[in-house]
């Protein structure tokens, strides 16, 4: 799930900033980019995001913001040797003026102090855990919104499965009543045993009976339905997405045995709505 959150907090006397942001991913993904003055605390700040999000592409940056009169140095020695060159180049090839911008330009002149924080890993995981805290509520408030958009989804195909039983026994019968017309038309007036007649109904409208696709599915909406009001420690999406599966072979079962347009009809919005549920599970945790 997309999130972001950030906090600041001191770090050994210095200001600390952290970003956190997540999209989704199948698994825990963090990427990090922290100043020279911290990386030594990466690993603390890795276990402090694996504790706060299970899964996710986990983006993590920090800032120090350092006292202006140590942000920057010049270093004169270097800035000498650059301009003696540049002098003895230019009365060797009778060169323009020497530019010091110039000169400041070049590598190394200007360098930023990366002096070393006394703080500790707590102080900075401490700060950590806050921008977690802070992702994981907005990460909440689309979980929620998310949770809204399933329950309405869910609740077309319930309502789909509902037409599909109650057209199932009357199209039973205009089957049994077709096949027994058909018979009687290929008979031409010949007596029909009538035992075998029935016994050829009985296995036709056992091969259409939808009853027990129809009995699952209930079972796979209140199952579903559970899930998002008692969500696991591990997270919903995985167990979500394998009702999905369920609920998907129980579409695929009624449309073969179908054999009716209303039915199929029905079926084919069952499978629509089950795609646009299982492209938004994929971004639940």
């Amino acid at each position: 799930m997309t999130g972001f959150g950030a906090a600041d907090g001191e770090v050994g006397g210095t200001r600390v900033s952290i970003e956190v942001r997540s999209v989704n991913h199948r698994f825990f993904n963090p990427s990090i980019k922290l100043p020279s003055e911290l990386t030594k605390w990466e690993a603390e700040v890795r276990e402090a995001l694996r504790r706060g999000i299970a899964r996710g592409h986990v983006s993590l940056t920090a800032r120090v913001e350092r006292k202006q009169s140590d942000a920057v140095h010049i270093d004169e020695e270097r800035f000498a040797a650059y301009l003696q060159q540049a002098r003895a180049l230019h009365e060797k090839y009778q060169l323009g003026v020497v530019d010091a911008a110039a000169l400041l330009r070049l590598p190394n002149v200007i360098a930023t102090s990366e002096a070393e924080i006394p703080g500790s890993a707590a102080e900075l995981t401490a700060i950590v855990d806050r921008a977690v805290a802070a992702l994981d509520a907005m990460r909440s408030a689309e979980g929620a919104r998310l949770e809204t958009y399933l329950r309405e989804r869910l609740a077309l195909i319930e309502q789909a499965v509902g037409r599909i039983a109650e057209r199932a026994p009357a199209r039973i019968i205009e089957q049994r009543d077709r096949l027994r017309a058909a018979i009687q038309d290929l008979a031409g007036g010949v007596a029909v045993d009538e035992g075998r007649l029935a016994q050829e109904i009985a296995i036709l409208a056992d091969r259409l009976d939808v009853a027990e696709e129809v009995s699952r599915f209930h079972s796979h909406f209140a199952a579903f339905r559970a899930t998002l009001s008692s969500p696991l420690a591990d997270g919903v999406g995985k167990r979500l997405g394998f009702l999905l599966q369920e609920l998907l072979r129980e579409a695929n079962t009624t449309g073969s045995k179908g054999n009716d347009a209303t039915i199929l009809q029905d079926v084919i919005l069952i499978k629509e709505e089950l795609e646009r549920i299982r492209e938004q599970v994929e971004n639940l945790e």
